[in-house]
């Protein structure tokens, strides 16, 4: 629920019998009831419109795809943490003795060569 915990809900709910007051709570709490139900009668007209745009095709899809769940970064870390399948590094240049292009990684170079100077690049 937006992140708050049960504590904070107490306290909010304290705060609002505090500010609010007990004449005017009911009040309150009468139009965030109205509030949420018609929240609830918008998303059930959307999804009613939604399905009848779409037609037969609204009942073949998997909604949990959809679902911002499952985008736990906790358990997508843990399962690519877990995949078995084994590393294989890419073959560099230097292993295969093609030519190396710019920013291919670390190659091994002759070291009776000199070292390579760029002017440009000082």
């Amino acid at each position: 629920m937006a992140g708050v915990n049960g504590w904070e809900f107490i306290l909010l709910i304290v705060l609002a019998v505090v500010i609010l007051g007990p004449e005017r709570l009911p009040e309150y709490a009468a139009k965030l009831g109205r509030l949420v139900r018609q929240a609830r009668a918008m998303a059930e007209g959307a999804k009613g419109q939604l399905r009848e745009q779409m037609g037969p095709e609204f009942d073949d899809i998997d909604w949990r795809q959809y679902d911002p769940r499952q985008y736990d970064p906790r358990r997508i870390v843990r399962e690519a943490l877990m995949d078995p399948t084994p590393f294989e590094p890419e073959t560099s240049a230097a292993t295969t003795g093609a030519a190396a292009s710019p920013g291919s990684g670390p190659v091994s170079r002759d070291p009776s060569l000199p070292t390579p100077f760029d002017d440009d690049a000082t």
